[in-house]
């Protein structure tokens, strides 16, 4: 892959390739991050796990610990007026590079009104840090175009093989200019188990509203809750890195259900609790099983 990716021009015909949703057998399956929190030695068990959907207790089929390795793209806000610089957008992306596991991969896409390839899939830090030289600060953030292309052109096509899949994202989560709608974008990210992440950057926007979509902040927030992810902030991107590599492959697994009770033509609230002693975090919701315009 090379050239550009133009956000304008990816449409959602990658979600026809892949879905995390299987057959009746199958279930739906989802990523789960979970941990121990207490002293105890023994091995998180799916009795250990309670899941509702829209509020009806789900039967856990599968719950199992996923050591396989991650591919993650760090997707940076290249945009003009996005306060902080360039040097600092690079240490924070190269932070990536000396925290990843063996077998794990990096992609480097920026965006201003596209999303732009930087560096594909590696694993050699020099690579990446000879890569960064083309980072810039041009134009408006299309943020949510740049998600479609990050989702659609570069982790889909990994998929079903690849199960481990997160985007990085550098930036505020201000979106002034896309195409793609908000709840499309975070509709397919949730349907294809791709977590997303933050280093967040102070809102440039002071709070302004959005017409038809939530303020930057918000959108910072939905993302990452809504997919299992976490916010950092940019001044914590070496302990940021740390977390998340650390978490991705020492702390994933994948559990699976036959939904029960519930539609699967409306919008699906997910929550995961769990035993004493057990930390777990996975996404919040689940989008219809229609495909988006």
């Amino acid at each position: 892959m090379s050239g550009l990716l133009a956000a304008a021009s990816i449409g959602v015909a990658g979600q026809s390739r892949h879905s995390v949703r299987g057959t009746e057998t199958d279930g739906t399956v989802i990523s789960v991050t979970a941990w121990r929190t207490d002293d105890k030695k023994d091995p998180i068990k799916v009795e250990n796990l309670f899941l509702y959907e829209n509020g009806v207790e789900q039967r856990i089929k599968n719950f199992s610990y996923d050591p396989s390795p991650a591919r993650i793209v760090i997707l940076a806000d290249n945009s003009q007026t996005l306060p902080t610089d360039v040097e600092k957008m690079k240490a924070a992306t190269m932070e990536f590079a000396y925290e990843i596991f063996e077998g794990d991969q990096i992609f480097v896409l920026a965006y201003d009104e596209k999303a732009e390839i930087i560096q594909e899939w590696t694993d050699d830090a020099k690579k990446i840090e000879a890569s960064l030289g083309t980072f810039r600060k041009k134009g408006n953030p299309y943020l949510f175009d740049a998600l479609n292309a990050a989702s659609n052109e570069v982790l889909l096509p990994l998929m079903p093989g690849t199960r481990k899949t997160a985007i990085v994202v550098i930036g505020d989560g201000l979106d002034r200019g896309s195409t793609k709608k908000f709840d499309n974008i975070i509709g397919d990210l949730q349907n294809n188990n791709i977590t997303v992440y933050f280093l967040q950057i102070p809102d440039r926007s002071g709070g302004a509203y959005r017409r038809d979509q939530p303020k930057a902040p918000a959108v910072v927030t939905q993302l990452t809750e809504g997919t299992g992810g976490k916010a950092f902030t940019i001044d914590e991107a070496s302990a940021a890195a740390k977390f998340i590599c650390d978490e991705l492959r020492r702390n994933r697994y994948l559990l699976s259900y036959q939904p029960l009770n519930t539609s699967t033509f409306d919008q699906k609230r997910v929550f995961l609790t769990a035993d004493n002693g057990i930390a777990i975090r996975t996404k919040t919701g689940q989008p219809p099983n229609i495909k988006a315009n």
